[in-house]
């Protein structure tokens, strides 16, 4: 499970067996949620406070085409 970074407490990763579309799921310890990167949409959240689902989202926004690469050098799609 490569993990991107870890910010404020959440920490960004893949999973090693992933599908598209691109996304990432985020992690802290109230839950976990996934995010679509473009364009950056919530698809599932379980626990995580509203106020780190902003911040979470935020930050991948920020880090979209980091993101992007990131997948294409770990999946090869």
């Amino acid at each position: 499970m490569p993990t991107l970074f870890i910010i404020f407490g959440l920490r960004f990763h893949f999973y090693s067996n992933e599908h598209l579309p691109i996304h990432v799921h985020v992690r802290n310890s109230d839950g976990e949620a996934s995010f679509e990167v473009d364009p950056v949409k919530l698809t599932s959240n379980k626990g995580i406070k509203k106020k780190d689902i902003s911040l979470a989202e935020a930050i991948i926004e920020e880090n979209k085409e980091i993101i992007i690469a990131k997948w294409h050098e770990y999946h090869g799609h």
